[in-house]
């Protein structure tokens, strides 16, 4: 079953590896699941279910005009989950722009089915610069972001964006250039309204009050040089906010830890499964 039809008509592309409990994976912007393929294959070879899908917009799902905010993300998620018959003793792992997904799932369909949950890198619990959350990215640089890409997506994804997602720099260089050209080819795949939309929906939800609808066991991974998604604005408060979560920092580490400490997170992510 390589698709899902949301309740809205949306077709959503899913890659459904090896069976056992379900740990459903939430890619990150402007990505796909692809980008969860090793952590998949390690759940799948430790006898658990690996469900990771193509947000709506991106990878190999449909494309519609609208339905980017977070009310309808969640909305998918759970027809997804529905649709797999893993809507119980579920774990979910958000990275970055996932994690929101995460959070407004538990908020919203009051976290049926879930018996964890997991935020890599994520963006909760909110990405904007304001007076009461002072650690945040200011609005003119969230702005950036968008202008940048009507202007020219391929360059500002390959040139600016993911050599920061990466940790790539003069000096440090943890993935290679080939992983730069998967990552643009990647997020090319995505049509430019959801690219959009997202980052717009991204940066500027509020997901503290999400917090306290988390009541299961969660475990919060952020690298502390994380220029992409700081760590103060998200994993510090995230861990404070969120009860029973557990803060795991990765000491001078960038946003895309999926690729950089990939062997790291499969670790951590199997380790925490295992309790």
């Amino acid at each position: 079953m390589p698709y899902v039809k949301t309740r809205d008509g949306t077709d959503i592309y899913v890659k459904d590896w090896g069976s056992g409990r379900p740990v459903i994976l939430l890619h990150g912007w402007p990505l796909s699941s692809d980008s969860w393929d090793p952590q998949m294959m390690a759940l799948a070879d430790a006898g658990f279910r690996a469900i990771a899908y193509d947000r709506r917009g991106f990878g190999r799902s449909g494309q519609p005009w609208s339905g980017y905010d977070y009310d309808t993300l969640a909305d998918d998620l759970a027809d997804v989950m529905a649709a797999t018959g893993a809507d119980s003793d579920a774990t979910l792992v958000g990275f970055s722009m996932g994690g929101g997904e995460v959070a407004r799932y538990m908020s919203r369909h009051g976290g049926k089915g879930v018996i964890a949950a997991a935020l890599v890198a994520s963006v909760v619990p909110y990405m904007l610069k304001t007076e009461d959350n002072p650690h945040g990215t200011p609005e003119d640089k969230l702005a950036e972001i968008g202008e940048n890409i009507q202007k020219d997506r391929a360059h500002f994804f390959r040139d600016t964006f993911f050599k920061q997602f990466f940790g790539v720099g003069v000096i440090s260089h943890p993935v290679s250039d080939d992983v730069l050209d998967w990552a643009t080819t990647t997020a090319l795949q995505a049509g430019l309204k959801p690219t959009l939309a997202c980052a717009e929906a991204f940066g500027h939800t509020d997901f503290r009050p999400d917090l306290a609808s988390f009541n299961v066991p969660t475990l919060i991974i952020h690298g502390t040089s994380d220029q992409t998604v700081p760590i103060d604005a998200a994993g510090r408060p995230a861990s404070l906010g969120i009860a029973n979560s557990q803060l795991v920092e990765y000491d001078g580490a960038p946003h895309g830890l999926f690729a950089t400490h990939g062997d790291r997170l499969t670790n951590d992510l199997l380790t925490f499964l295992g309790r």
